[in-house]
């Protein structure tokens, strides 16, 4: 299979780019991409990167770091099955491209929302309210880049992110830093694209 992975920070970018040069032989062939932080730049980097491929990609991948919700601990690695944006206030069904969940590729059950801002535990806790769940991840661009993704013929998305915080335990954006600082070993998200 082959696959774009799309990494938004510059540290996430490099992380992934030395784990999969660190891997040998791999079951899928990997192009990587620094797609940039937030939904417009991730979005536009992603659909520039398929336009100019030499071949098609089976899969789009989005890695890194992201917040969980209370009940994960710093470190876990997930794959979730589905991404919506939170920070889009519009009626259901009105837009579904924007509201409705998008289906992420070998997911483990579990919901990431996505927003243009780092979230705080009262941010956490309205959106787990405000969409019935009690387990999600909150990232910056997997709800872009999988509209991206489907603009651009319909591939699918996966993702697989680091819990770097959580802040309903008190994690604020030093925990964040702190941990990503502490974690650049991206063998564990590589190790989970190649079960896909």
């Amino acid at each position: 299979m082959r696959v774009l992975i799309a990494a938004p920070t510059g540290r996430e970018y490099r992380n992934i780019k030395a784990a999969v040069a660190n891997a040998g032989a791999t079951r899928h062939s990997y192009d990587t991409v620094n797609c940039g932080v937030g939904k417009a730049e991730a979005a536009a980097t992603v659909a520039t990167a398929v336009a100019r491929a030499s071949e098609p990609y089976d899969l789009i991948a989005v890695i890194g770091y992201a917040a969980g919700t209370a009940g994960f601990a710093q470190g876990d690695v997930v794959m979730p099955s589905w991404v919506r944006y939170h920070d889009c206030n519009v009626p259901d069904g009105f837009v579904p491209e924007l509201t409705d969940p998008c289906e992420l590729r070998g997911g483990d059950g579990t919901a990431v929302f996505t927003g243009d801002s780092f979230v705080d535990a009262a941010m956490v806790r309205e959106v787990k309210s405000r969409f019935g769940v009690e387990r999600a991840l909150f990232d910056m661009e997997i709800g872009a880049v999988a509209i991206a993704a489907r603009v651009c013929g319909g591939i699918p998305v996966a993702a697989v992110k680091f819990i770097s915080d959580v802040p309903e335990a008190g994690h604020t954006d030093l925990s964040y830093e702190e941990f990503a600082d502490a974690n650049s070993d991206f063998m564990p998200l590589l190790r989970e694209l190649e079960k896909l």
